[in-house]
């Protein structure tokens, strides 16, 4: 379906457009007693909640912190911008506090070439999500504060609709369809009524097919490209009453749902280690890509690698290529990103079609 609609990407500069949670990322060292202090463990992935209030005042004031402009929205156009190396051909659009963290995260967003049209909340902080490494590098706490990312809504869209005009794919996240679906429902119609344009959606987690499955199927006959891992496509298996967990099934099942396309739409389910599983509608078999093995040694924080594997598929995709490539420079980018701490990069870019 891709090589009719991708003939348009005559331009880069803000061909992609993201919408989702900017969070400010922040790592640290910290020693037990910290943990304990907040009642984390060692290996955990939470929510804040009022124990941690003061958790990233303290971190950022005795702990010595690196700073990364994250979010899974986010995450996916900064690999974009790394593999790509051209400024500016990313728009993200996002809402962040007006405060010191908001600051920092529009400094590192911006470093990296991603053109960020932030709505600033004047009346709740900036997301952020602390990784806590304790255990000589061995463990990794998780604490996320939504905040301000969480606030976002159409008007900020609308007040920016140049960049909606120039974009020719869109991608958003499950997080932000639970959030904020009247936007995300706004672009998959614009991207549906122009030739041309491509709405991608990404399934996020498990608990979106369970906790907004009304947003998810009204969207659904608009997404031209799915993202999804092996629980994911489960749980969205589930919600669509299929008795199947088999995910290359769950794969044909997804792409031949109902689509306003006449050429349908096409879903990539990601296994971890395992083949990569695309489908395309209409189609009679999924075609696996196997996933090359990477020595366990070398690999340091799983986090970011599914946001990483979007991000090479999509630098692919805006350059015309076809499907094989753009799957095999996703699992490129994924494979970089779990050899660093956070969603980071090598300074090189070695991908080569």
């Amino acid at each position: 379906m891709f090589s009719a609609l991708m003939d348009v990407f005559d331009s880069f500069e803000g061909v992609l457009l993201g919408l989702g949670h900017p969070l400010l990322d922040i790592i640290a060292d910290v020693d037990n007693k910290f943990l304990e202090k907040y009642q984390l463990k060692p290996d955990d992935s939470i929510r804040a909640n009022e124990l941690h209030r003061q958790l990233y005042e303290e971190l950022t004031s005795k702990y010595r912190c690196q700073y990364i402009a994250g979010g899974s929205v986010q995450n996916s156009l900064r690999t974009v911008q790394w593999m790509l190396n051209k400024p500016k051909c990313m728009t993200f659009m996002g809402a962040i506090g007006d405060d010191h963290f908001g600051r920092v995260l529009s400094a590192k967003i911006s470093e990296q070439g991603v053109n960020f049209i932030s709505l600033l909340d004047k009346t709740t902080g900036t997301g952020t999500s602390a990784c806590l490494i304790s255990d000589a590098g061995k463990c990794r706490s998780l604490i996320a504060y939504l905040g301000a990312s969480q606030n976002i809504r159409i008007d900020h869209l609308l007040n920016n609709y140049q960049y909606i005009e120039m974009a020719k794919v869109f991608y958003t996240s499950g997080y932000h369809l639970a959030i904020d679906p009247e936007s995300v429902t706004h672009l998959a119609k614009h991207a549906n009524n122009h030739t041309g344009k491509l709405f991608c959606l990404n399934l996020s987690a498990p608990y979106v097919s369970q906790m907004v499955p009304k947003s998810l199927l009204d969207v659904f006959p608009y997404v031209d490209i799915l993202f999804g891992n092996e629980a994911e496509a489960q749980a969205f298996a589930h919600l669509n009453g299929w008795q199947t967990t088999n995910v290359s099934e769950i794969a044909k099942l997804t792409a031949n749902m109902p689509s306003n396309r006449s050429d349908g739409r096409t879903v990539i389910y990601t296994q971890g280690n395992r083949c990569v599983l695309v489908a395309k509608t209409d189609c009679t078999h999924v075609i696996e890509f196997p996933v090359p093995v990477l020595d366990e040694s070398k690999i340091i924080d799983t986090i970011g690698a599914g946001d990483a594997f979007v991000g090479g598929f999509f630098t692919q995709l805006v350059q015309n290529k076809q499907i094989d490539v753009c799957v095999k420079s996703g699992i490129y980018a994924a494979q970089q990103v779990i050899q660093q701490i956070g969603c980071q990069f090598p300074r090189d870019m070695r991908f080569n079609c």
